[in-house]
């Protein structure tokens, strides 16, 4: 058998569907309780995920999501002031006794999300879009909003009363049949797993009337919630690229701006006394501010690779190295690139510089592994894809790989090994069929 692995499987053109496959995290158990009464409305409800798994299932795939959005900002003085401000607003909550944890991560595209046990998240490209803390705060208390009604649990009861699957994957915004690389099914591009799934429209308009009456609890302007809204149009007319994840599960109406206007000067009048904030905002994310036009030039270089225009996205992610040389999403967007233009010398570079840069975050170490294999260094492809795993357990995407790797190393035994716990865990898609294949070409199961 050659070292080489099967070219059918491996060296050919991959979907934007294909390149989203390795950010997909395990499925998770849950409890099943019947009804209880909703925190937000103290009505009773049909509810079958119990709280206690809300905080498990936001505790296994949380770290999966801020992975893909290339983890939390390097920046401790930005994440503890964001924290400040979640806290402050989760404890005037509905739910003050959830364990809330909140940061900035790296992704530069517009978007802010809530895991249904309080884990949130805001983006670089949200942050830089806002002009002070009461628009922060709104975002916030948005995102603490959906956990407080439960959104998601309800969402997720809905669907094992229908036996919908509840595989936790990743949810993107579907395009036409692209291409997006030339080598196996890379890891993590954007985020959202099914437990950020689509909002209604209902959900949305309660996670705003929420959002508003925690931020003037703690004092804060209603029209911080107006100007969020207002943003939020802004780049949905102009920058609708920028804000398509966003808009996929959190969905934008003009009815939502005009609600917002008019409780803010109604409900909420007495609160327009309370401050802003702005210039301690600006103050905050300094850092942010300093690298703007290299964080857009990413977001360009993003839209560029969707649109398979790699030359152009090149061009865009060196702009921005230029401006800040050491970004962890800059190094890893040009590794990323450069797989796709077949150049795995070029993107071991990259992705090197990136682990040097952020030791601690997972995803470089995924892509290093890939050009190495592309290089036909298994070996090192293999420990690469070990580390990943050390750094962030749980993503039976990694067995596979490493099954792969272990395949090109003539490592039988050990191959088969890893491809027996990654179906395990799956047994659907291209990769499934593959390492099932391998386990009846090898003699380790018969064929049915």
């Amino acid at each position: 058998m050659s070292h080489h692995l099967d070219d059918r499987l491996y060296y050919r053109k991959m979907t934007r569907r294909d390149f989203l496959w390795l950010t997909s995290i395990t499925t998770a158990s849950m409890a099943i309780t019947g009804c209880a009464v909703n925190p937000v409305t103290g009505k009773s409800e049909f509810m079958l995920v119990s709280e206690a798994s809300e905080i498990q299932l936001d505790r296994q795939n949380s770290p999966h999501q801020f992975s893909a959005d290339y983890g939390a900002v390097q920046d401790r003085p930005l994440n503890h002031y964001i924290t400040q401000i979640g806290q402050n607003l989760a404890s005037h909550s509905h739910r003050p006794r959830m364990p809330y944890s909140f940061r900035c991560v790296n992704a530069t595209y517009a978007n802010a999300y809530a895991f249904p046990g309080g884990s949130i998240a805001a983006t670089r490209g949200i942050l830089i879009t806002l002009n002070n803390e009461a628009e922060l705060a709104a975002l916030l208390g948005h995102e603490i909003g959906h956990v407080n009604a439960r959104h998601t649990a309800s969402q997720m009861s809905t669907n094992l009363l229908l036996g919908a699957a509840l595989a936790i994957g990743t949810v993107y915004v579907e395009t036409k049949h692209k291409k997006y690389a030339p080598w196996i099914k890379l890891g993590g591009q954007i985020g959202a797993g099914m437990l950020l799934a689509h909002y209604s429209r209902d959900n949305e308009r309660q996670a705003d009337a929420l959002g508003m009456e925690y931020m003037t609890r703690v004092g804060y302007n209603p029209t911080g919630m107006v100007g969020l809204m207002e943003e939020l149009r802004k780049m949905s007319k102009h920058q609708p690229n920028l804000i398509e994840t966003m808009f996929a599960t959190h969905p934008m109406s003009e009815e939502r701006y005009q609600t917002a206007k008019v409780s803010a000067t109604t409900a909420y009048r007495a609160a327009q006394k309370f401050s802003l904030n702005q210039e301690r905002y600006l103050d905050n994310i300094a850092n942010l501010r300093a690298i703007k036009g290299a964080i857009e030039a990413l977001q360009q270089g993003d839209g560029a690779m969707k649109d398979e225009e790699f030359d152009q996205a090149e061009q865009y992610f060196r702009k921005a190295l230029k401006r800040a040389p050491d970004d962890y999403v800059g190094l890893v967007m040009m590794a990323k690139c450069q797989i796709a233009q077949e150049e795995p010398e070029e993107a071991m570079e990259y992705a090197e510089h990136a682990k040097q840069v952020y030791p601690t975050e997972a995803q470089a170490y995924h892509l290093n592994g890939i050009a190495q294999m592309m290089n036909d260094d298994f070996e090192t492809a293999y420990h690469e894809f070990k580390r990943y795993e050390k750094i962030l357990p749980g993503n039976p995407n990694t067995f596979f790989l490493k099954g792969a790797a272990l395949e090109g190393m003539q490592q039988k035994d050990e191959a088969a090994s890893q491809y027996s716990r990654y179906l395990q865990l799956t047994n659907d898609g291209e990769q499934a069929e593959h390492a099932r294949n391998k386990l009846i070409q090898w003699g380790y199961i018969k064929q049915k």
